[in-house]
């Protein structure tokens, strides 16, 4: 099960609207689930509401009285039985914050990998390229009307999870996230690390890296060692990446630590956060840039920079605490 950073997701929340849109099929399989998830957002201050398609029957009034009573502080609204779903939602629910789509899974690509992040022209890209692997037919033509309206400015956020245990919950207040997000107004901004809960997340992001092999450990006692020299990328007030400033000499630092989490990598924050970060040192006063690396991605995006691999054996005595990783470099001197 993902970490979650329920305090420092729940600062940028709090106050919001959070509409969460479940068919009666996906509800019955995963009623206490969601009930969970859904309690679990509003002990957080959150505003909730939920859309369901249950028919009004009298076999179901039990079912219907039970969600009335479990989410007492949640707006539920059924959506009748004649009706498109997803027409009566996108018609009825404007101007949230965020608008939650459960489904039997999220978004996927060719290789059967959940797709973290999309803009709205990437989803119609998307639904060109592989939109027949989105089994449900109804949903596949809802995306179009669900872009349109994040472009008319409707919704922030609109996230697409597949239900389950603490779907909700993980999509919401962890790094790596349960399903696909889309929206157009990422908004980047670049910083110093200023608080404890900003390294909390960066523990986070690197120890996914780490567990994939491209980042040695840092430990939480080096963190907050040196939390003076890292740097996040936030979007929505919440850390996205991270980089760390390691001096060399007056004019040399390295490029340490960067990484982005998991439901924003291939968006370009990687290389935001590189061309922040450089111009910041270069305000500092550094000249020369190095990087040591064999994540394969990082070194697209280095050589995408300028940066070119140093052969000539310079900085010996930090290629020996990284044996067999190569060092990239690029000169910014005039």
């Amino acid at each position: 099960m993902p970490k979650l950073y329920v305090k420092e997701y729940s600062r940028a929340l709090a106050g919001k609207n959070v509409c969460i849109a479940c068919r009666q099929g996906i509800l019955w399989d995963h009623f206490d689930s969601i009930m969970a998830d859904i309690k679990f957002l509003t002990r957080q201050g959150i505003q909730t509401s939920l859309y369901h398609n249950i028919p009004n029957r009298f076999a179901n009034q039990k079912t219907l009285n039970k969600l009335i009573k479990r989410l007492a502080d949640t707006k539920i609204v059924r959506v009748p039985s004649v009706t498109d779903f997803y027409s009566y939602v996108l018609d009825h629910e404007i101007h949230v914050h965020k608008l939650i789509f459960l489904e039997r899974k999220c978004l996927i690509n060719r290789r059967g990998q959940r797709i973290n992040a999309l803009t709205t022209e990437a989803v119609r890209r998307t639904l060109t390229a592989y939109g027949d692997m989105i089994a449900n037919t109804n949903f596949r033509g809802a995306l179009e009307r669900i872009c349109q309206r994040i472009e008319d400015g409707y919704y922030d956020r609109v996230h697409i999870l597949p239900a389950g245990k603490h779907s909700i919950r993980n999509e919401l207040f962890s790094i790596e996230g349960s399903g696909t997000l889309i929206a157009n107004n990422f908004t980047e901004s670049f910083m110093p690390v200023e608080s404890n809960s900003e390294m909390n997340l960066i523990d986070g992001i690197l120890k996914l890296y780490r567990s994939e092999g491209y980042l040695k450990p840092r430990t939480r006692q080096y963190l907050q060692a040196n939390q003076d020299n890292f740097y996040v990328t936030l979007i929505d007030g919440i850390v996205v990446g991270c980089v760390e400033k390691k001096s060399i000499d007056r004019q040399t630092v390295e490029i340490g630590a960067l990484a982005i989490s998991t439901r924003f990598r291939n968006q370009r924050v990687g290389l935001f956060t590189l061309k922040a970060f450089m111009r910041e040192m270069t305000r500092q006063g550094y000249r020369r840039f190095i990087s040591l690396t064999n994540n394969p991605k990082l070194i697209d995006l280095y050589r995408q920079m300028g940066f070119e691999e140093e052969r000539q054996g310079m900085f010996p005595e930090r290629r020996s605490q990284s044996p067999g990783v190569a060092v990239f470099i690029k000169n910014t001197f005039p």
